[in-house]
């Protein structure tokens, strides 16, 4: 079963309750309409402010009374604390908002899971010709140091199993093995030797078992890409969009106490429903 399929199983299996700050949006009330008429969850707007959200802010989120009456004026805010309360189980967002603004509502109203320091993000690749892969972090970090690009790789490792059934973590970079040097060659090696994950490795070896065996490193056949940098992964992602034809779910979020999905603001109503189940799926 196709990893899509897979993901409208798991959300029609939970009916869970999912919160669009953004629902005057046209595509995101048409996605809502879809994803209640096909049973894929139950879509809720905004709730006006209660007493439960306001004690998820002040008492679990350790803010201010004054603070958290304000944080829950702005929709953002609001949509985090009601999935910290229990009003929904999960929240997408972001086909009217800034990726940071999604991030900072979500940090402060849900929190990181524990373990967690630095969240991050994957986009669900699907490609014309069948193959699904999780690619990370082309939304959130911008340069990750070693230990922010070993827990994006972690994270994304977690999401693929969760998703794709299996996970095949390749550490991208200019350089495969030993052949090249530099600051992110070094960073990615050092994080790929402490993690046990292939790379440094270039693209073409990490998804061609020839080029791998020629360049003797790694199987060809990974399913989890993990960019050096921001830059090298956005680039990514809407290269193979445009030139591909790949469809790209997310960007997903990982690393918060709850399901969160930062929607792109070139989403398609499609592309909207899509992330909304994989969202749910991994909750």
């Amino acid at each position: 079963m196709a990893v899509l399929e897979q993901a409208y199983a798991a959300a029609r299996s939970k009916g869970a309750r999912v919160v669009f700050p953004e629902m005057d949006d046209p595509r995101v009330a048409e996605a809502c309409a879809r994803l209640k008429g096909e049973g894929l969850c139950e879509p809720v707007g905004l709730a006006e402010p209660s007493e439960a959200q306001l004690r998820a802010l002040v008492e679990a989120r350790g803010m201010k009374e004054a603070i958290a009456r304000r944080m829950l004026a702005k929709p953002l805010f609001r949509a985090a604390a009601m999935v910290a309360a229990g009003e929904a189980e999960c929240m997408v967002a972001g086909a009217d908002s800034p990726t940071r603004r999604v991030i900072e509502a979500a940090g402060i109203g849900i929190g990181l899971a524990e373990g967690v320091s630095v969240p991050s993000s994957f986009f669900l690749m699907v490609f014309p010709d069948g193959r699904e892969m999780i690619w990370a972090d082309c939304a959130v970090n911008v340069a990750p140091d070693a230990e922010a690009l070993e827990g994006i790789a972690r994270a994304s490792e977690a999401s693929a199993q969760a998703l794709l059934g299996e996970a095949r973590v390749a550490l991208l970079s200019f350089s495969t093995g030993s052949s090249g040097a530099g600051d992110s060659v070094d960073r990615v090696r050092a994080v790929a030797e402490a993690a046990g994950y292939t790379g440094p490795v270039q693209a073409d070896a990490a998804l061609n078992p020839a080029i791998a065996l020629k360049k003797g490193l790694g199987a060809g056949d990974a399913n989890v890409l993990v960019f050096p940098s921001l830059d090298a992964g956005n680039i990514a992602y809407k290269l193979a969009q445009e030139l591909a034809g790949a469809q790209a779910l997310g960007p997903i979020l990982q690393g918060f106490r709850r399901p969160v999905c930062d929607l792109s603001r070139g989403a398609s109503v499609a592309d909207i429903v899509a992330a909304t189940a994989v969202t749910i799926a991994l909750g």
